[in-house]
């Protein structure tokens, strides 16, 4: 988990990690689409795929990237790890909310 939340720290690769999310690319259609220099894209997709987060399929003289489904998989049941706390907390938060408002409404009651 923490390969791939290092991987996606850096903004250029979190912006291919999205334009993956719609289908596969080639490095000169990222490179247009970044607005980066080849070289740089290129850098930035094999540390992706280093850590897992892409794959390419080469397809005659092209090489087209895609986005790995398992790492994005694993990423989402850490974070749902999470939830349930994120939850309890928010719902604590709307039971004091409801009781300051009940005190505006009837200040002389508690």
């Amino acid at each position: 988990m923490k390969t791939i939340l290092n991987a996606l720290a850096e903004p250029n690769r979190l912006h291919i990690v999205e334009l993956l999310r719609d289908g596969p690319l080639t490095v000169g259609e990222i490179t247009d689409k970044l607005g980066l220099n080849q070289p740089q894209v290129s850098k930035h997709l094999r540390v992706l795929s280093e850590n897992g987060l892409v794959e390419v399929q080469p397809i005659a003289n092209r090489r087209y990237y895609k986005l790995r489904s398992e790492p994005l998989q694993e990423m989402d049941r850490w974070i749902s790890s999470f939830r349930q706390i994120w939850e309890d907390r928010y719902d604590r938060l709307d039971d004091y909310l409801q009781k300051l408002q009940r005190k505006e409404k009837n200040p002389d009651r508690e």
